[in-house]
């Protein structure tokens, strides 16, 4: 062969990028599958069973705190019962301690009062006055901030005492809501939702009428259909709060 034969040089293989990209998304989407399978350990993990049994789990352990606060009340009650049987106090010293749990909440309350009833509208609600927009999902379910208005406007009525759903509130309750349900005192609710008051009934709907807050919702129940309802009574006893008082964060001022 001549010199100028082995002079030319055969082209080298190189790799082009496009195959160390193709290698690489290979190479990722290997990764993902085994972090897929391992993560779900044979099990499906499109599906919606591990929302529903923690959906099991929050609705169990409501169940046993309402029976843990059932057991806790009547336990208060056999204390209350003992501490008051000749414990040398004055009428005057009774009176004042009576006073105190009524201000506390921790005694139960009865007298003229009025309940608000608040609930969501149907899912499949549309616009019921023309010239509305058509409703988002957030637009049909009771929020905290709806059931906080009525609290607020009841208490600024001189409510003596509040009762949500079935149970009383004191100066530390939270009234929380989380998704399209309320969480109270460790105990969850569905709506619809009650808020009992004691009082005036005269000035408990007039503060209950006179909050913006509410009046706001009163347009969303007219728009879209969610509930709102008021009725009053005569004569209602709301329970003693039977759960702890306990402070976890705040002390008392000595």
């Amino acid at each position: 062969m001549s010199n100028s034969a082995d002079s030319t040089s055969r082209p080298s293989r190189r790799f082009k990028p496009v195959r160390l990209l193709t290698g690489g998304v290979f190479a990722l989407a290997g990764l993902i599958f085994w972090t897929s399978f391992n993560t779900a350990h044979g099990t499906n993990i499109r599906t919606d069973d591990s929302m529903l049994r923690l959906s099991d789990l929050i609705q169990e352990r409501s169940r046993k705190n309402a029976d843990l606060d059932q057991s806790a009340a009547a336990v208060r009650s056999r204390v209350d019962t003992l501490a008051g049987r000749d414990n040398g106090n004055s009428a005057a010293q009774k009176k004042k301690l009576a006073d105190l749990a009524a201000a506390a909440g921790t005694a139960k309350v009865s007298g003229p009062g009025l309940t608000v009833t608040l609930t969501d509208a149907p899912p499949n609600a549309t616009a019921r006055i023309p010239g509305v927009p058509q409703p988002q999902p957030n637009d049909l379910v009771i929020h905290q901030q709806d059931l906080q208005a009525v609290v607020n406007a009841l208490w600024q009525g001189g409510a003596k005492g509040i009762q949500v759903m079935d149970q009383r509130l004191i100066a530390t309750s939270a009234v929380r809501c989380v998704g399209n349900t309320l969480i109270l005192q460790g105990r969850v609710y569905s709506p619809p939702y009650k808020v009992t008051a004691v009082g005036d009934r005269g000035a408990l709907r007039k503060a209950v009428d006179a909050s913006p807050s509410i009046q706001n919702y009163l347009q969303y129940v007219n728009a879209y259909g969610l509930g709102w309802k008021v009725d009053q009574h005569e004569a209602v006893t709301l329970p003693g709060y039977s759960g702890t008082v306990d402070l976890h964060y705040a002390k008392p001022v000595t």
